[in-house]
């Protein structure tokens, strides 16, 4: 089960694809949605993050920062970005750690879920969205939590 809704998002410090450390202390001030998703280059993974870009203009509008977190490497990660024309960071959790701290891995697989998490300004859990199958359903849950 993902985390609960009104409780502090824990902290991390991750690699991220603008080439600076992303730590979530540094993002107080502003909304944010945090999508963890299992694998770059992969169908429903690609569809999910192209929804993210399509929506991002929405988002923007609404001051609301989206950045996506999956195991694969700030390489494999510059590649989709780019590839995907993703207007968006990508955060390398390469070992899967910031996953487990969010409760968005598959226990045993150890395979990241799809799980979606919009923060308020306080970076308070202000909704969680979980579907493993679809991807346009995170971006649509997520303006409707706004």
């Amino acid at each position: 089960m993902p985390l609960k809704e009104n409780q502090k998002a824990p902290e991390f410090e991750l690699a991220s694809t603008s080439g600076e450390r992303f730590k979530l202390s540094e993002q107080v001030g502003e909304p944010i949605i945090l999508f963890f998703y299992p694998k770059n280059f992969t169908k429903v993974c690609t569809a999910e993050v192209c929804e993210f870009r399509d929506a991002f203009s929405e988002f923007r509008d609404l001051n609301v920062k989206v950045v996506g977190i999956s195991q694969d490497t700030i390489d494999s990660h510059h590649k989709f970005k780019k590839e995907n024309k993703l207007p968006f960071e990508l955060l390398s959790d390469s070992k899967g750690k910031i996953a487990k701290l969010y409760k968005a891995t598959i226990p045993v697989i150890g395979m990241n879920r799809r799980i979606t998490y919009l923060l308020d300004k306080e970076l308070k859990i202000k909704a969680v969205y979980e579907n493993m199958f679809s991807a346009d359903s995170h971006v649509k849950e997520m303006i409707a939590s706004m």
